[in-house]
C-alpha cells in the first residue's frame, strides 16, 4: 500500500468532519431561559444550549465574527461570549437594563439603549471605558448604527420619537415624532434611508437619513386578525434593495413589502408572537424568533415560503448568524 493510499481514508475522514466542526450557526436569545440556543444550519437542528445571564434580549456579533455581545438585561451587564469556546469571557458596563444595541462599524463602540434610565450608554469594547451616557426619551429600546458609521439613532417607546446621536460628538442633534412605541430601526445598506417600527401605532415609517424626515408610512391589515394585533416590530432589508420583511408580533405573521414601491405583496403565517429575524449567511433563508410558540420559524426568500419550525428555549428574542 502506497502512503498516499494510506493517506486518503483519514483525508476522507477529515474533510467529512470539517462541515460538522465549523457548520454555519444561528444563536438565538431565550428571555425567560437565560440561556441561547445553537442552531445548526445545515441540520437545522439545535445542537447545543448555553446558559448566560439574567433575561437575555438583544445580541450582536462582532464585525471580526470572534465575538458575540449579549444584553442580559436583568443582570444589568452586557456579557461577552467567545465564539471559539461559548465561553463568556467579559462583562461590558452597560448600564441598567439594556435591551437592544448596535455596534460601531469601528468594530469598538457599543451604543446600548437602558430602557429604565431614559440614556444610551456608550461602551468601548476593548477598554471598557464608558465613553458618553445620552439622554433621551422614555422608555428607550430600539438601536442603530448607520453604514458609514455617522449616526446612532435609538428609539424610545414613550416618547415615541428617534433620537439621532452624532457619533463624533456622541450629542443627540435631532429627534424624529413616529407613531406609538417605536421598537426598531433598520438602515438600509446604502445609509440612505432608515426603516422604524411602531409597535402600538402598527405602522412602519421610512425616513430619509439626510432630511431625517418621513417620507413613507406603511400600514397592515390581515384578513380576520384585529387591527389592535398587528404590531410592527422587527426589520430586515434585503441586500438587494428589493424586499423588506415586518415582524407583526402577536398578529402571526411576517408581511413582505416591495422597498422601492412600499406594497406589501404578502403576509406569511410563523410563530405566535413574531419578533426579530435574520437572514442566513448566504442570505436564502431568513430566521424568526416566535416568542409564545418557543419556535423559529424558517423563511425560503426565494419562493416567499415558510418552510419548517424549530423548537428553542422560551420565549426566544433576538437572533444572529454565523457563516462557516
Amino acid at each position: 500500500m502506497t502512503i498516499k493510499t494510506k493517506l486518503l481514508p483519514l483525508m476522507i475522514a477529515a474533510a467529512l468532519a470539517t462541515p460538522a466542526a465549523h457548520a454555519a450557526k444561528a444563536y438565538i436569545s431565550n428571555e425567560k431561559d437565560d440561556t441561547l440556543s445553537v442552531l445548526d444550519l445545515n441540520t437545522w437542528e439545535v445542537v447545543e444550549t448555553i446558559d448566560v445571564g439574567e433575561r437575555p434580549r438583544g445580541i450582536a456579533l462582532s464585525k471580526d465574527h470572534t465575538k458575540l455581545y449579549i444584553c442580559a438585561s436583568d443582570s444589568d451587564t452586557v456579557q461577552v461570549m467567545d465564539l471559539a469556546t461559548h465561553k463568556i469571557i467579559e462583562n461590558l458596563p452597560s448600564g441598567a437594563d439594556p435591551e437592544q444595541f448596535a455596534l460601531h462599524p469601528d468594530n469598538r463602540k457599543l451604543y446600548i439603549s437602558n430602557e429604565d434610565d431614559a440614556i444610551v450608554t456608550v461602551v468601548d469594547t476593548e477598554s471598557h471605558e464608558v465613553l458618553a451616557q445620552i439622554e433621551v426619551g422614555v422608555e428607550p429600546e430600539g438601536m442603530a448604527v448607520s453604514p458609514d458609521g455617522k449616526w446612532a439613532v435609538n428609539t424610545s417607546e414613550t416618547t415615541n420619537m428617534l433620537h439621532w446621536i452624532d457619533t463624533e460628538t456622541h450629542e443627540l442633534v435631532d429627534n424624529t415624532l413616529v407613531d406609538q412605541r417605536p421598537r426598531h430601526v433598520e438602515f438600509r445598506e446604502d445609509g440612505k434611508l432608515l426603516w422604524a417600527s411602531s409597535e402600538i401605532g402598527g405602522t412602519v415609517s421610512v425616513i430619509d437619513v439626510e432630511s431625517r424626515q418621513i417620507i413613507q408610512k406603511l400600514n397592515f391589515e390581515i384578513k380576520g386578525i384585529h387591527p389592535d394585533k398587528i404590531q410592527p416590530v422587527g426589520v430586515k432589508l434585503t441586500a438587494d434593495g428589493k424586499y423588506a420583511f415586518i415582524a407583526l408580533g402577536p398578529a402571526n405573521h411576517v408581511a413582505v413589502v416591495d422597498a422601492n414601491t412600499y406594497e406589501v405583496l404578502d403576509y406569511l403565517l410563523v410563530g405566535r408572537r413574531v419578533w426579530h429575524m435574520e437572514f442566513t449567511p448566504d442570505k436564502k433563508y431568513l430566521l424568526t424568533t416566535n416568542g409564545i410558540s418557543g419556535d423559529v420559524s424558517v423563511i425560503n426568500v426565494a419562493d416567499m415560503k415558510v418552510e419548517r419550525s424549530i423548537k428553542v428555549g422560551r420565549y426566544p428574542w433576538g437572533v444572529v448568524t454565523l457563516a462557516d
